[in-house]
C-alpha cells in the first residue's frame, strides 16, 4: 500500500472519523480557527487536525520512567477524540504505520530528524533548546520555525483518495517568536 499524507482517509478507514465511525454526507467542515487547542498536555510538541471533525492527534515528548528522553521513540502520538467527549486514545496499528506515525533518525545528542510515515517530504527536527526544553522545528515560509500545529484541509474526493486542498503549518519563528503560518499542497 502506498503511504500517503491523507489523515482523513485513515480516520474513516479505522472508524475514528466521527463519533459514529462514518463521515456522513453534508457534515459541516471543520474550521481551522475554531477547532479546540489541546490543553493539559505536559510536554506537548505539536498537534495535527483535519476535516471533518475536531478529533486531534497530539505529539508529546516521550520520556522513560526515569525521566530521560526515550531515544528509541522520542515522540509519543495519541488521539484526543473531542467528538467522543475528549477521550484520549492510542493510535492503532494502521494509524501508526500508514498515517500519523513517525520515522525517527538520531542526528546527534538531543537532535533527531522526524518525518511522518505517510509523507516523507516534510522534515521536522526535534532539538533541545538552551533552556533545556525540547521543541520541534521545521521550515515555514523559508524560515526556521517551531512547529505548533498541522491542519489538513479536505474537500470531497473518494474514500481511498480524499481531495486534500492544502496542508497548513503553524508555529513561531525560531529567531523572533513571531507567529507564522504557511501552506502547501502535497
Amino acid at each position: 500500500m502506498r503511504k500517503i499524507f491523507y489523515p482523513a482517509l485513515l480516520l474513516l478507514y479505522t472508524g475514528i472519523g466521527s463519533a459514529s465511525g462514518h463521515s456522513p454526507a453534508g457534515i459541516a467542515e471543520a474550521k481551522a480557527d475554531t477547532l479546540p487547542v489541546p490543553k493539559g498536555i505536559k510536554e506537548l510538541l505539536f498537534y495535527v487536525q483535519r476535516d471533518p471533525n475536531a478529533n486531534t492527534v497530539v505529539y508529546e515528548l516521550n520520556r522513560t520512567t526515569q525521566g530521560a528522553l526515550n531515544e528509541a521513540e522520542p515522540i509519543h502520538p495519541f488521539w484526543i477524540r473531542y467528538a467522543d467527549g475528549g477521550e484520549q486514545k492510542e493510535l492503532n496499528y494502521i494509524q501508526r504505520k500508514f498515517a500519523y506515525g513517525l520515522n525517527t533518525k538520531k542526528l546527534g545528542k538531543d537532535h533527531y530528524e522526524i518525518k511522518f510515515v505517510s509523507y516523507g517530504k516534510l522534515a521536522l527536527y526535534l532539538r533541545k533548546t538552551a533552556d533545556g526544553k525540547y521543541r520541534v522545528y521545521t521550515t515555514i515560509n523559508r524560515e526556521e520555525a517551531i512547529l505548533d500545529r498541522v491542519f489538513v484541509r479536505i474537500e470531497g474526493g473518494t474514500f481511498w483518495v480524499p481531495n486534500v486542498l492544502y496542508v497548513e503549518l503553524s508555529g513561531r519563528d525560531a529567531a523572533t517568536g513571531k507567529a507564522v503560518t504557511g501552506r502547501f499542497k502535497p
